[in-house]
């Protein structure tokens, strides 16, 4: 047989609206041709982080030009309750308020100008109420969100005995906004027998057809939702774009006219969640070579008023406190408590880079008093074996946990004495983190620029470098077992050219891309005859978020049944056509192929196909196999598998400012089989630099009363072109096809984002060169607290050369 032509997967790509989105032809929602007859819809939010509502008056506001209608909580002809989890976010406030910015009224008119006056001509009245708005008041006054979560395995007490070293401590890691380009927008369109569409910029078309059903009071099928693009959302737009779209359904259904809701950037800051900000206090027993013996951690996150995602947010926290480390000896505890903020919600890394961050400052710290390279501390301690220069350990000299030997069994037993049991008891097969830390190491010449940083350092009084390095061991799947399923429907036409239906949505990060090189490998034909179509729930219902780096995961694996069903349906018609047996064709590059060069064009086989009616089109469904997690005993199979990483991080910071620069950034990350390289790398870069930013840069304050004072990119720092380092190496590890995934592949989208903890390590070190003992560094890292941290280290210095002259 002659060779075909060569399947999309694996090769370079261009991302499927980069065209669109550098010429400014893509359309986004409120790009979209305004239908005749609409309105705008302005959210007019709290004024007070808590408080009674005692006087609502609408009368001066209507009585302005241009304002066509001011809604209510009374206005709501269905349920005014709304949540991912919980119900219990008022859409509209109705006799309480619980944060600045939670949604009292909705002003509608004939322009943006129109509902602003509008609004500002609402009489309001407020009676103001004491606020919780830190951890530590919540905490105190008992403000839970949900009941505690815990986790424990073995004898703590027994091994923090046993420790050569013991390191004990609180970590605070900040909130973080998306800043997605294009903020909240839904335009609703009535449409005939009270029927509504919805272009909505949503992560989760599915969670807005819901709660767009329940406040009209009507089922879903009589509510569309579409989403043309998204300019970003990182999880801000999984359950928060639901209340948006909401309100401009409330409104195109008062007034009978389409209705669009869009924030502006202030708004957008003031009126929705950020990454939950998270206290943790936490104490660890290391053996005398940096190996950890035992792990207590109090794990706490700030949800915010209402529940949103934060238990499920908070789970994943404590999922990965151990990040990429065997703990044999543990007892967590999480917590999710109730301030009056703006409801946290979902962030890139849903909780994994809070929780990660305790156990890497556990070994920095650590790392310090023993003095060790962090890179090495952090070796001794992977999954699996890990030699040292004591020769390979298999962690006999750790008593196996009590109560696993009777309550669990001798697989248990085999698997701690292994080191490859997580805190949640789910195995931990083949960790790669060895393999990549070697092959890291040995790319950015570890060693060699170790030693020369010390010697800059020595001759450089006012300024320091620090290399520090980050490892990644990420779960892949949505902790609630029930979300892990995804749907398409292929459809291919008389001409041959393939529409693609999937359940995902395209927030900029390559879904799209992904899944149209998926359908063209599996049908064989070329991407060029690929369309994919905007996401919506008239053609793939129920579907879950597109969330917890699980795009390409499970709607690959729906594509992939949908295109098999249809290319195995015309399998017979081809072999006949080329006369050989169907085993013998191959569907490649637009055609299907048979011995001795023949072929068939992928059009004339789907016009044939057509005219003997044999169906060209396929729905395909997938379901993640074999998982499970029981909350309630701490104990499952969560995850479908891992995705690893590491890091090696440059940077230099000045002793009279606090500023610092990353100037190289060597990266090994493992995607398993990757669909397409380009797509994957650009992930890997983004993800990176947006968890820079998180821990160096973007810090939220709020005053007194708990008003957002950090509401708009004047106040806000996210990173610039001028933040990446000079240096930005990033590979893919080789020889690294996962089982059972989409053609041997692995998810990208989160795990990159903690490979940024590497910059806190790097920093660590550069303020360690300015004096002895163990570095106090808060995170965000920004110039004030790495100034207070060099002011420390260099006092130390000072009494430490008075002890000496002494």
């Amino acid at each position: 047989m002659t060779e075909v032509s060569q399947s999309p997967l694996g090769r370079p790509a261009v991302h499927e609206s980069a065209l669109g989105h550098v010429t400014g032809s893509a359309r986004y929602v409120d790009d979209l041709p305004e239908p005749a007859g609409m309105l705008h819809g302005l959210p007019v939010g709290s004024p007070v982080a808590r408080g009674r509502l005692v006087a609502r008056r609408a009368e001066r506001a209507l009585a302005l030009p241009g304002v066509r209608a001011v809604l209510f909580a009374a206005d709501v002809p269905g349920h005014n309750r709304i949540g991912p989890i919980v119900h219990d976010e008022p859409l509209l406030a109705e006799d309480e308020v619980f944060a600045e910015g939670q949604v009292v009224a909705l002003v509608l008119g004939d322009s943006v100008a129109a509902c602003r006056a509008g609004a500002k001509a609402l009489e309001l009245e407020f009676e103001e109420m004491p606020a919780i708005l830190t951890v530590a008041e919540a905490l105190e006054a008992g403000s839970l969100l949900a009941p505690p979560h815990e986790m424990r395995r073995g004898d703590v007490a027994g091994a923090m005995a046993r420790a050569a070293v013991i390191v004990a401590g609180e970590l605070h890691t900040g909130g973080q906004d998306h800043f997605y380009l294009e903020t909240q927008a839904t335009l609703a369109i009535p449409g005939e027998n009270d029927t509504l569409h919805l272009e909505s910029s949503t992560q989760h078309p599915t969670e807005v057809q819901v709660a767009c059903a329940e406040v009209l009071g009507c089922a879903r099928n009589q509510i569309v939702v579409a989403v043309p693009r998204m300019g970003g959302a990182f999880g801000g737009k999984e359950s928060q774009a639901s209340q948006f779209a909401a309100l401009a359904a409330l409104g195109a259904r008062h007034t009978g006219q389409p209705v669009k809701v869009w924030l502006s950037r202030d708004l957008d800051m003031t009126m929705t969640g950020k990454r939950h900000p998270f206290w943790s206090r936490y104490r660890a027993g290391l053996d005398a070579r940096g190996r950890l013996l035992a792990l207590e951690v109090e794990l706490v996150a700030d949800g915010g008023w209402s529940v949103d995602l934060s238990p499920a947010i908070l789970d994943r926290g404590m999922f990965h406190l151990d990040n990429g480390y065997f703990v044999p000896n543990l007892r967590f505890v999480g917590k999710a408590v109730r301030t009056n903020k703006a409801s946290n919600t979902a962030f890139r890394g849903f909780g994994g880079p809070q929780g990660m961050a305790v156990i890497e400052e556990v070994l920095s710290r650590a790392a310090e008093r023993l003095g060790l390279d962090p890179a090495e501390i952090r070796r001794r301690n992977y999954y699996g074996d890990c030699p040292d220069e004591h020769g390979p350990e298999n962690m006999v000299d750790v008593p196996v946990p009590d109560g696993d030997q009777t309550s669990a069994g001798a697989d248990v037993i085999s698997l701690v004495r292994a080191r490859c049991l997580t805190p949640y008891y789910q195995e931990v097969p083949h960790c790669r983190l060895p393999r990549i830390h070697a092959e890291l190491l040995a790319r950015c010449d570890w060693e060699a620029r170790r030693a020369e940083i010390a010697a800059w350092n020595a001759r450089s009084p006012w300024q320091k470098r620090g290399l520090g390095f980050m490892p990644v061991k990420f779960g892949i799947s949505f902790t609630n077992t029930m979300l892990n399923q995804a749907g398409a429907l292929v459809l291919v036409y008389a001409d041959g050219s393939v529409q693609l239906n999937h359940g995902g949505t395209e927030m900029g990060q390559g879904l799209h891309t992904k899944m149209v090189a998926v359908c063209a490998h599996e049908l064989g034909v070329t991407t060029a005859q690929v369309r994919c179509m905007a996401t919506a729930t008239d053609k793939v219902p129920n579907t879950s978020a597109t969330a917890a780096s699980s795009g390409s995961d499970l709607n690959g694996m729906a594509v992939q049944a949908a295109c098999a069903e249809i290319r195995e349906r015309v399998r017979p018609l081809a072999a006949e056509l080329l006369g050989t047996t169907p085993e013998a064709v191959q569907f490649a590059g637009g055609a299907a192929h048979g011995p001795g060069g023949r072929s068939v064009p992928w059009s004339d086989l789907a016009k044939t196909a057509w005219m003997r009616r044999i169906s060209l089109s396929a729905a395909g469904y997938y379901a993640t196999p074999n998982i499970a997690y029981d909350r309630t005993a701490g104990r499952g199979k969560p995850f479908h598998y891992f995705a690893y990483g590491a890091a090696a991080v440059e940077v230099e910071i000045s002793g009279l400012t606090g500023e610092h620069r990353i100037s190289r950034v060597d990266i090994l990350h493992d995607v398993g089989s990757s669909l397409l390289p380009t797509i994957d790398v650009g992930q890997i870069e983004g993800g990176f630099i947006q968890g820079v930013g998180w821990l160096t840069g973007e810090e939220l304050v709020w005053d007194p009363k708990g008003r957002l004072l950090t509401h708009g990119p004047s106040t806000y720092k996210i990173p610039a072109i001028g933040d990446c380092p000079a240096i930005f190496n990033v590979a893919l590890l080789e020889r690294a096809e996962q089982d059972s995934t989409i053609h041997g592949s692995k998810a990208v989208g989160e795990p990159p984002l903690m490979l940024g903890l590497g910059v806190v390590s790097a920093l660590r070190q550069a303020i360690a060169a300015f004096g002895p003992g163990e570095v106090e560094l808060g995170i965000p890292c920004t110039p004030e607290a790495i100034l207070r941290a060099v002011v420390k280290q260099r006092a130390a210095a000072v009494t430490r050369a008075a002890d000496a002259a002494e």
